[in-house]
């Protein structure tokens, strides 16, 4: 029989091996974890807000629903009639080392008409306002000094109208709005020439969004 005395240190270095590697394991996961980090916008009509955010290199995905309201589980016929205190919105989680919350903020204002506090563009009502639903203090510091740099340039000519609110519940709107400008391209195309939406982009902001 071997002296236990000799396998001691084998049996340390197998135990370390294998606490390492389970450390390794959990630190490669949070790190990917803290990588990815969410952010709300609700600019008008939500087809045109996800499709936008899609197209930004670091953005991991977009989904359409509903936020800011008092009625639980709402359907696209209920906000719309504006009477559930929703408006459109999107959730975007994003990869945070390549595109930062302020960047974001900076491509949100070029995606709406800050200065209509009725509805955006052709879509009129509440259920279509414009707002910021921050999910940190972090991203409450970025949103409010963003909103208070672009209303102090006066650039538009106008106040802004946009809103900073606590995010609440995010309702995920129906899977036929999900992608809704890649299931039906020609549709949305038409709605969006005819809401008029790049048109006044381009009169806000001296040139087309930038993607």
């Amino acid at each position: 029989m071997k002296n236990k005395s000799l396998l001691l240190p084998s049996i340390n270095r197998r135990r370390y091996y294998v606490l390492f590697t389970a450390f390794l394991a959990i630190a490669c996961t949070s790190a990917s974890h803290a990588e990815e980090q969410t952010a709300t916008f609700a600019g008008g009509c939500f087809w045109c807000s996800e499709s936008d955010f899609e197209k930004l290199d670091g953005v991991i995905a977009v989904s359409s629903g509903y936020i800011g309201g008092h009625l639980k589980n709402p359907t696209y016929k209920q906000v719309s009639s504006g009477n559930t205190g929703h408006t459109e919105g999107v959730q975007i989680t994003f990869d945070s080392q390549k595109i930062s919350y302020s960047t974001l903020m900076e491509f949100f204002w070029k995606s709406i008409d800050p200065i209509d506090g009725g509805g955006q563009f052709c879509d009129r009502g509440q259920q279509y306002r414009s707002e910021i639903f921050y999910h940190s203090e972090k991203q409450r510091e970025t949103a409010v000094q963003s909103h208070r740099a672009l209303n102090n340039s006066a650039v538009l000519g106008a106040p802004i109208a946009t809103k900073i609110t606590a995010a609440s519940i995010f309702y995920p709107a129906e899977d036929y709005h999900q992608d809704y400008y890649l299931k039906n391209p020609l549709r949305y195309n038409y709605y969006r020439w005819g809401c008029g939406r790049d048109k006044r982009l381009e009169e806000l902001w001296g040139k087309p969004l930038e993607k």
